[in-house]
């Protein structure tokens, strides 16, 4: 579930305790060979690296994959320290969710561990960066927190960081709140103007922009075969998910990338789970 979250100071001030400002690190940079997780974001600072893994399911292989990412991390910036949390989105009983240690003879790793539905509301609202997580942080009323973001959404005056965020929260209250009512408390004209939706949007131009150029079409014909493509992505991607295929099949099928099928599926794409 990947998603786009426009602060990693608010991050940074939420996790470690001061404002710190942070530029993103590419999982290249530390990857012998890709390493799959639900939404791994990196950041980094001049003397240390912020790795989060949100998960929206529990998994027994993060020990070894937050053990796996810091040796990567001390053998490419070996004077960094480095930081390590994993976030549980969705509540469950499950053991897994209390473990925040890799063991095996002679070495033991110890990352943090963060349950949402733990974690007072009040954290969340008061920092535009963290809006995203409030609906699944500890409330016995999503929706009417859902509601609280939604008017400190509409107070961002910064058009791009206010669409964003506001894409985010539709993809994680989709985990707790149907899509009727995600729809009737976020604006959907402010989610289109988001990074996540244009990119799926732009994918679908500049694949139709090639083919018309390889035809040799006018290029009045290729920008309509462009925004045909698009959309036709889209009515698949759409169609797709009411089978019950798996995301990953369904990007291999479309050529969307994960975070933008499942910020479509939370926008748009739930009417047949209704």
């Amino acid at each position: 579930m990947n998603f786009e979250f426009p602060e990693g100071v608010d991050f940074a001030t939420w996790l470690l305790g001061e404002s710190i400002n942070l530029t993103e690190l590419s999982p290249k940079e530390l990857s012998l060979e890709p390493i799959r997780a639900d939404a791994l974001i990196l950041l980094q600072s001049e003397q240390s690296i912020l790795h989060l893994e949100f998960q929206t399911q529990v998994d027994p292989k993060i020990p070894f994959r937050m053990i796996d990412y810091r040796l990567r991390a001390y053998r490419r910036f070996p004077d960094k320290a480095m930081h390590q949390v994993v976030i549980y989105l969705k509540q469950t009983n499950s053991n897994l969710v209390q473990q925040n240690t890799f063991t095996i003879a002679g070495t033991r790793h110890e990352f943090a561990v963060i349950r949402l539905w733990e974690q007072p509301t009040e954290v969340f609202l008061r920092t535009p960066g963290l809006l995203p997580l409030a609906v699944l942080s500890s409330t016995i009323d999503p929706e009417v927190i859902l509601n609280e973001v939604a008017r400190e959404i509409n107070g961002i005056t910064e058009l791009r960081t206010q669409s964003n965020i506001a894409a985010s929260t539709a993809i994680l209250a989709g985990l707790v709140l149907d899509k009727e009512v995600i729809k009737r408390v976020l604006r959907s004209d402010i989610m289109r103007e988001s990074a996540i939706y244009q990119d799926i949007l732009q994918e679908g131009k500049a694949e139709g922009k090639a083919e018309g150029k390889a035809e040799g079409k006018a290029e009045g014909k290729a920008e309509g075969k462009a925004e045909g493509k698009a959309e036709a992505l889209l009515e698949v991607a759409r169609n797709l998910f009411s089978t019950g295929m798996p995301l990953e099949q369904i990007g291999r099928v479309t050529g969307l990338s994960i975070e933008q099928l499942q910020y479509l599926q939370a926008s748009e794409s739930r009417e047949s789970n209704q």
